[in-house]
């Protein structure tokens, strides 16, 4: 088949309102289609947004900020007070690094620590897994823990707090 003659038969089609032609001519074929190509668009993925988990201090102020009922208000504010008076008196222990808290060397095992315990510079207060390591956290104070502040087998971020402990 001649380059002209399908050329010619382009442009023919092109001033039809025929959409596909197939010739063929002593065992050549050639189709020609016109008209709009239809393709699937691409469809833009909508970003992910990741939500972190409300931390400790971002859900304290919260209940003190709505002001509508009374009683709720006022219930909130003395504790997160006598909180930050505790705190003045207390000693907070942070987490040296991001990991898993554990209390007990082993599941069935007793705490490091407990609350009424009287520790000195040197003890062990509980285990911090990061990778696959255990990593002991050892007290760089002496005194009395007053609180734990963690649950057992839970994430921690570095410089999380830990142990409030009263100094002797």
């Amino acid at each position: 088949m001649d380059i002209k003659l399908i050329q010619e038969l382009i442009k023919a089609i092109g001033k039809t309102k025929i959409n596909e032609i197939t010739v063929k001519d002593k065992g050549f074929e050639v189709t020609i289609k016109q008209g709009e190509i239809h393709t699937e668009a691409p469809q833009m993925m909508q970003p992910v947004q990741y939500i972190a988990p409300p931390t400790p201090a971002a859900v304290a102020p919260a209940p003190a900020a709505p002001a509508p009922p009374a009683a709720p208000q006022a219930s909130a504010t003395p504790p997160a007070n006598t909180a930050d008076q505790n705190e003045g008196n207390y000693l907070t222990i942070k987490s040296p690094m991001i990991g898993t808290f554990f209390r007990s060397p082993a599941p069935d095992k007793p705490p490091f620590v407990s609350v009424g315990d009287d520790i000195s510079k040197g003890n062990v207060l509980c285990i911090i897994e990061a990778m696959k390591l255990f990593n002991e956290v050892e007290s760089e104070i002496s005194g009395r823990i007053v609180k734990v502040l963690v649950d057992d087998a839970t994430p921690v971020e570095y410089d999380q707090p830990l142990f409030l402990v009263e100094p002797n």
